[in-house]
């Protein structure tokens, strides 16, 4: 009876053109020549509908993959069910390569009636037995080609674009191309047909396996053949070329010599430069006799002044912002510069100052304390400077009561201590203190004592004075002397400079 292969998973072989569906057989109708599947899976995905029917001249080849116990196929009810099978057209159950029961077709027989599909006792009559361990084979096949293929994502976006082919398997579909002769097989079929393994449900324990990498003992156990190979040893540069930055020369000829000025007496403190150059001190005698040097030789003390300006208006400029700050489109925040100035040469090194930052657009305010006499530089000086938009205060009370942008101090000098004394000395230096704007001192002098006001930063000329703390940063000058004046006093000189006429210093 036809009632007996109810509950069966078996799959149906449709062709190149309706592929490949299994399931469990729901109803078997003798009228219609039909037989319906319940979730079924068409080609290894799970249709969309729950039930699909077949007609007997559709199936090309049906394959008993599970078949049930007793009593198993009870509650699919009472039906009107006959056997399968197409007229002329005969089915027996063999069994295929893989060990699985299949319904094989015969060849027509003389007789015009219908094949009776053989019953589960038929099947042990002809000597053709479905073993437990093939029931189990195909149990797990069913399982794996069903539950491990739905569940997986893949699968499930291929579902989608197949999902036409879960209609009706009387409805016509067209071949792939490329089919000849109907000899090759369906891609999915080839690709899927075979046993799989079962796909794990739990996720990968990526931070189990890292932790099974043992880094110290693998990087240990390289530097050990490395070591015994010669190809490196710890202590001594890779034998790969050197990587220069832009600014660096590739081909040298000769060593780096860092010490390349030396003075006749025992130096009290050092400087060096960003490019490791090693600038040491000179004292404050040294230093007055070189530039006397100079002057004999045609650097006087015009051409010193003005080179001092110069310089010392570059460094104030950049430290108010160089290009931020000065440009035609911020002239509404035009720096502010008080200059304070003694009536000595120093004092003439600052206006010379003053004059060039005011022609660079920066508001300067110059305070000289009024004397019957001054001294030749600082009327020349305060000549040129009148002729600048720059202010020019003799008393404390016309300085900005609101913080400046910068304090130039040039009011110290060595040889005139006396001046320290002066009511208008001491006034300057508390306006000055009280004043939160910084301090840039011009050529201060060497001992703290003689500093009343406390720089943020100091300029040395030509070489720096062994200055204190209260100096501030240091920076150096260039001022125009020559290599022979240098000689002539004993120094070895060679310019630490470069391409620059103010470099900064830093305590060696």
């Amino acid at each position: 009876m036809a009632t007996d292969w109810l509950g069966s998973i078996v799959s149906i072989n449709c062709g190149d053109s309706l592929g490949v569906y299994q399931g469990r057989v729901s109803a078997v109708d003798q009228i219609s020549q039909t037989i319906s599947l319940t979730r079924p899976f068409h080609n290894g995905v799970k249709c969309l509908v729950p039930e699909v029917t077949f007609r007997a001249g559709d199936i090309t080849e049906l394959k008993i993959l599970e078949i049930p116990g007793p009593g198993e196929n009870q509650h699919f009810g009472d039906l009107h069910q006959t056997e399968l099978g197409p007229s002329g057209v005969g089915y027996q159950v063999g069994i295929n390569q893989n060990g699985m029961g299949k319904l094989v077709k015969k060849p027509a027989s003389s007789s015009s009636a219908p094949q009776n599909i053989p019953k589960r006792t038929d099947v042990k009559s002809q000597d053709v037995a479905v073993s437990p361990q093939q029931q189990q084979c195909s149990k797990s096949y069913v399982d794996r080609h069903t539950e491990s293929l739905s569940q997986s994502k893949s699968f499930r976006r291929r579902h989608n674009s197949w999902s036409s082919s879960s209609r009706h398997p009387n409805q016509a579909t067209p071949k792939k191309s490329g089919l000849k002769n109907g000899q090759m097989k369906n891609k999915d079929d080839e690709c899927f047909g075979d046993d799989i393994e079962e796909i794990p449900d739990t996720d990968f324990d990526f931070e189990g396996n890292l932790a099974l990498f043992d880094k110290a003992a693998v990087f240990e156990e390289i530097d050990t053949y490395e070591r015994r190979s010669g190809t490196r040893s710890r202590g001594i540069p890779n034998e790969r070329p050197a990587r220069y930055r832009h600014d660096e020369n590739i081909l040298e000829s000769e060593p780096i010599v860092y010490r390349r000025i030396t003075v006749p007496h025992n130096v009290s403190k050092e400087f060096c430069t960003d490019s490791g150059l090693v600038v040491p001190s000179v004292s404050y005698e040294l230093h007055k006799k070189l530039l006397s040097v100079a002057e004999k030789h045609g650097l006087t003390l015009e051409r010193r002044l003005e080179m001092t300006g110069v310089c010392a208006s570059q460094m104030a400029l950049t430290l108010l912002g160089g290009p931020n700050r000065l440009n035609p489109k911020n002239v509404h925040q035009r720096p502010t510069v008080a200059l304070l100035c003694g009536p000595h040469v120093k004092g003439a090194q600052g206006i010379s100052c003053g004059r060039h930052l005011a022609n660079h657009d920066v508001q300067v305010i110059l305070f000289l304390p009024n004397f019957v006499k001054m001294l030749e530089s600082i009327t020349n000086e305060l000549s040129l400077f009148s002729k600048t938009q720059g202010q020019q205060v003799s008393n404390l009370k016309d300085l900005p009561s609101s913080p400046v942008d910068l304090v130039i101090n040039c009011l110290d000098c060595p040889e005139n201590a006396f001046l320290r004394d002066q009511p208008w000395y001491k006034a300057a230096v508390a306006w000055a203190n009280r004043n939160r704007a910084p301090v840039l001192s011009i050529d201060p002098p060497v001992h703290e004592g003689e500093q009343g006001i406390d720089a943020k930063w100091s300029l040395a000329l030509g070489l720096p004075l062994p200055l204190g703390e209260r100096a501030g940063r240091v920076y150096l000058c260039d001022i125009g002397l020559p290599q022979q004046v240098f000689q002539e006093v004993g120094i070895s000189y060679h310019s630490p400079f470069g391409c620059k006429f103010v470099i900064p210093l830093h305590s060696a």
